[in-house]
């Protein structure tokens, strides 16, 4: 890989989160080099390798963060009644 330059810019999130998304673009971008310039075949040993390494590299997690509702502090939780 010495004829790869990458450049990635990252924004939001924590530090954490861009880092993992820094992994994924770097590996996602190194699977599309071989599918574009080198052999089908190597590609998808890349790809199982990946696969076989960390799933999340290839396979974005798509759990985010559930939005506010009313009548309470966060998304699930709720002001106490008080029947009194």
């Amino acid at each position: 890989f010495a004829n790869l330059d990458i450049r990635i810019r990252v924004k939001g999130g924590g530090i954490t989160a861009q880092i993992y998304a820094i992994r994924a673009a770097i590996a996602k971008s190194i699977v599309a080099y071989h599918a574009k310039y080198v052999d089908e075949s190597s590609k998808n040993e890349l790809r199982r390798q990946l696969m076989a390494y960390d799933r999340n590299l290839l396979v974005s997690d798509p759990r985010r963060r559930e939005p506010k509702k009313y009548g309470g502090r966060g998304a699930r939780a709720r002001f106490q009644k008080s029947y009194r």
